[in-house]
């Protein structure tokens, strides 16, 4: 039986068995599982390989990739700069940027943008895979690009393109990429294990990912979806890993530890509060976690409710049994999650990958297991 490292008091014990049975049962590799109430870490396990060959033992200070979960980071991120009063959720996008306002889009918001309501879920029409890695380029396109349905009417999730769009009415504002922003407003002073873009310094310390043997379950397939996932052009490719690494793609290429992102997300579960610094006031993190669509996704088959860049619980209660909770999920199953109503945040990473779109069903067990030891 692999040796599980961490905290795990005895309160706690079902989530360890859980954690134990998915690694016995061969479902994990190597994984970790953290959970923060309150500003204190009450419970942090891990256990596996961080590669390939079972040399590398995943330990405390082993990275994942964790893809889509960054879009959590992401939303407090830009969350940020409306507490500052640098942006405004229903102000448009093109009056911070208006070469965005180009062909349709001059009234998308940034609260749709973020809530997966502007209809860029990807490229239309497709472009080459390199294209990601010029971001220049690949925001002329975007900015170029008409959207694929009518801007507010309906969600679309945007895998990609969303992080980009962000990312630049970020930079716009604030005057530092959102890599940068996190790096020393909150990663350095919070010392958390959480970046987006890696410099080569952390390339060590990266666990090398386990693809799934199988493609997610779309659904109906059409031309929104097409863009979105199935394009040759809808994620990037044709150059190596270290190219991407690098990247600042804030929908796609966050590293971090379990225990970072369980912490980071206590500013969401803790009132705006992290280790005792308050980073959001109250109004605007009401902004924040507040529904602003509801229905069936048009990317993802499922009725999804979404947040200014959270995903709300509601229907789907894949982050406990409280619908009032709020996170995101990562392609491959990693995710982020905060209850405000037990001031709980929680972190999942791993390195075998599902093929689940969201609810993966290991966090979805442990997340379950934690709820019934509070």
């Amino acid at each position: 039986m692999t040796e599980i490292s961490g905290i795990c008091p005895p309160k706690f014990a079902a989530v360890k068995d859980v954690f134990a049975a998915n690694l016995k049962e061969g479902r994990e590799r190597g994984a970790r599982f953290s959970a923060v109430i309150d500003g204190e870490t009450v419970l942090d396990i891990w256990s596996g390989n961080a590669d390939r060959e079972g040399a590398v033992p995943f330990s405390d200070t082993t990275l994942t990739p964790v893809f889509s979960t960054g879009k959590a980071v992401m939303a407090v991120m830009i969350a940020r700069l409306v507490d500052k009063g640098k942006l405004d959720y229903e102000t448009a996008v093109a009056h911070y940027w208006p070469e965005f306002g180009q062909n349709g889009k001059s009234r998308i918001t940034v609260g749709q943008l973020i809530s997966h309501q502007g209809g860029l879920p990807g490229f239309s029409p497709p472009q080459d895979p390199t294209i990601w890695f010029d971001v220049e380029a690949t925001l002329k396109a975007l900015c170029e690009q008409a959207p694929l349905w009518t801007p507010g009417q309906g969600s679309g999730y945007h895998p990609i393109a969303g992080g980009y769009l962000l990312g630049e009415v970020f930079r716009r504002v604030d005057g530092r990429s959102m890599g940068t922003a996190l790096r020393e407003d909150i990663a350095s002073k919070f010392g958390l294990d959480l970046m987006i873009g890696t410099p080569d310094d952390y390339a060590a310390r990266i666990s090398v990912m386990q693809k799934p043997t199988s493609a997610p379950d779309l659904g109906t397939l059409d031309a929104i979806k097409q863009a979105a996932f199935l394009d040759r052009g809808s994620s990037p490719a044709g150059k190596g890993s270290a190219d991407w690494r690098r990247m600042e793609i804030p929908s796609a290429n966050t590293h971090s530890t379990a225990l970072s992102l369980a912490q980071f997300m206590g500013i969401v579960a803790n009132g705006g509060a992290l280790k005792g610094q308050k980073l959001l006031s109250l109004g605007t993190l009401g902004q924040l976690t507040r529904e602003r669509v509801y229905g069936q996704d048009r990317v993802l088959p499922f009725k999804l409710s979404w947040a200014a860049g959270l995903l709300r619980n509601t229907g789907i209660r894949i982050y406990g049994p409280n619908e009032r909770a709020l996170g995101h999920s990562g392609w491959g199953g990693s995710c982020a999650m905060a209850d405000p109503e037990k001031r709980l945040s929680v972190g999942y990473v791993m390195n075998k990958q599902s093929a689940y779109l969201i609810g993966d069903p290991r966090p979805v067990g442990l997340i379950n297991a934690l709820y019934g030891c509070l």
